[in-house]
This record gives C-alpha cells, structure tokens and sequence, in this order.
C-alpha cells in the first residue's frame, strides 16, 4: 500500500511563529513526517496579498524555515522548501481560477473577515483569490491529506471541489484531498483576550507566546495571562475561558489530560499553576530558539537546504503541470 501523502504551508507574515502555530500545525507537521509522504512549504506568495516590505518577507522566510528545521523538520525525511522557487503553484493556480465562479470565491469567509476594517475595495485581487492559489499548492502535489485548522476548512473545501470540478471536466488528474485536523489543539486563544484566536494580526504583544521569546518572556507573559476572579483551577469553558485556555495549553504540551491537571491544582490558586506551566512553555521552546539561531547563523546552508528542497518539489510539480496542460490543450513547454 502507497504511503499517503500530506501537504502544508506556512506564512512568512511575523519574525517568529507563536504557540498557536507550534501547536496547531508545526508540531503535527513534525509527526507526520514520520508515517508519512511529507510535503511542507513556506508560502510567501500568500504574504504578499497584503502590502509588505521585501526585506522583511525576504528576512521572514528564512526564519520561518529556521524554525520549521529547528522545531524538528528533517529535510531528509520530508520535502522543505519556498513556495515562490517552484512556479507551478501560480501557473496552476491560474488555471483553477478560470474554473472558480465569482460567487463561489466570494463566499470565502477569511476574505470577509480581513476586508471588515478596511472594506473590500481597499483589498488586493491576490487576497480575494487567496484559497485558489492555495487549492492550487495542495493539488499541485496530489496530497491525500492536509493538516489544517478549523478555520481553514472552508479552503480545503473549495480545493476539493477544485479538484472535483478538473477531473470530470477534462478527466482523472488530481486527488481530493481530505483534512487532517487535531480537534484537542484546535483552538488556542490570546492570553489577554480569551475569546479571540491568538493571531499575529489581531493580537496584542502580551496575548501571544512567541516560540522564539526569550523564557523569562514566556514566564511573563503566562503569569500575566487573563483568567477570572475565582481560584479554582478547573475545565470550563463558558465561564472561565482563560484558565480552560491554559490548561489546553498545558495538556497539549504534557500529554497530560486538562482534567487530570486540574484536579491536581484545584483550588490552590492560580500562582502556582502559571508558574509551573510558564516552566513547561519556556523549557518546551527554548531548544528550539537556541537551534533557530544556530541555523540562521549559516545561511549559505540553509540556501541549500530550500533549494534542494524547491528541487524535489518542483520534479513533483512538473510532473503534474504537464499532465494538466495537456488536459487543459495547452501545448508543453520547453
């Protein structure tokens, strides 16, 4: 039997990737590389959707690739690379917009909510079509399976329509990806505000733990993390959506069930349980911070690492275009 393949990307978009990414993707990412056919990209062409500065993205995506190395990618086990060195992703991306109908890629809910401040006018035509090209990065690859979070799932439902759509209209050519989702990590929320999603985007400083902070940061920001007026350390999420927020945190990085962590702590208060969690998250990143900036340290290296990766994964991407353009009656290229 075939090993099942999996595809994801990141985006280079801030200098470090926060706990709710570690969580929800980069440590899954880690393990699936190990059962696994293995494909995992950073995607730079998403972050320039937005306006940006290129030194920034350039910088960014180094690090995002550092961290990915040093959380525990192995570039021998899975395929690393850029998304924008393998240029298949836009011509296919293209393709499959000729495909999408305005109302269908209207109705993405992610475009909606990141135009509410700004209105849809103010938006670039590359956000709009945003889950095309990222439809086009799964199915570039024919994965079987695409690890995302809930709020990805409306994408991943357009590329396997996208997929659907191609294959009756010009015959058997992409797989229809499933989705391969974490429900216990699926939902880390700001520290400061629990009832929003940590986001680089809509998060304050002190409302996401960044995986490169330094620990006596992490151990801060933890002590300083909203929780309620009670003591009781205890699961519940109506009422006390900050301490249920950390115990989440705590059980995804112990293996230890939230209940079981919070009959330990009871009504103890909340001092002891924080200080030992900021312990648990800063001796659970600080490795990781350390290797990052080992890696970034020799740059030429790591050059070689995407490269060669963009290699692998362009021989893949190839392969699939020339099938797909031969479907679509475009001729070869060179």
């Amino acid at each position: 039997m075939a090993t099942r393949r999996v595809f994801s990307g990141i985006q280079p978009t801030a200098d470090s990737f926060h706990l709710g990414n570690y969580l929800g993707a980069v440590r899954q990412w880690v393990e699936l590389q190990e059962t696994r056919d293995a494909i995992y990209c950073v995607v730079d062409l998403h972050a320039i959707t937005v306006p940006y500065d290129p030194d920034a993205l350039r910088r960014r995506t180094r690090v995002a690739a550092a961290q990915l190395i040093a959380a525990g990618l192995d570039p021998g086990r899975c395929i690393l690379f850029v998304q924008s060195q393998v240029p298949e992703h836009a011509e296919l991306s293209w393709i499959l917009g000729c495909l999408t109908g305005f109302g269908e890629a209207n109705r993405m809910t992610q475009f909606k909510d990141k135009t509410a401040r700004g209105g849809a006018e103010a938006a670039s035509v590359g956000l709009f079509t945003y889950p095309i090209l990222q439809a086009a990065d799964i199915l570039l690859y024919r994965a079987d399976e695409v690890p995302v979070g809930e709020d990805q799932r409306q994408h991943l439902e357009l590329s396997r329509t996208l997929a659907q759509r191609f294959n009756h209209r010009f015959g058997e050519t992409f797989v229809t990806p499933a989705p391969y989702i974490l429900p216990a990590v699926s939902k880390i929320t700001d520290l400061q505000d629990p009832a929003s999603k940590m986001s680089k985007s809509s998060s304050s400083p002190q409302g996401i733990i960044d995986l490169l902070d330094e620990p006596d940061v992490i151990r801060r920001k933890i002590a300083r993390a909203v929780t309620d007026a009670e003591t009781v350390v205890r699961v519940d999420e109506e009422a006390k959506p900050g301490v249920t927020n950390l115990l989440r945190i705590y059980s995804a990085l112990s293996g230890e069930p939230a209940d079981s962590i919070a009959e330990r702590y009871g009504d103890s208060g909340y001092g002891t349980f924080k200080k030992d969690l900021g312990e648990l998250v800063a001796d659970t990143f600080a490795p990781i911070r350390e290797r990052t900036a080992k890696i970034l340290a020799d740059p030429g290296e790591l050059d070689r690492v995407l490269l060669d990766g963009a290699r692998r994964a362009g021989a893949i991407a190839r392969e699939t275009m020339a099938t797909v353009r031969a479907r679509c009656g475009l001729p070869p290229v060179a």
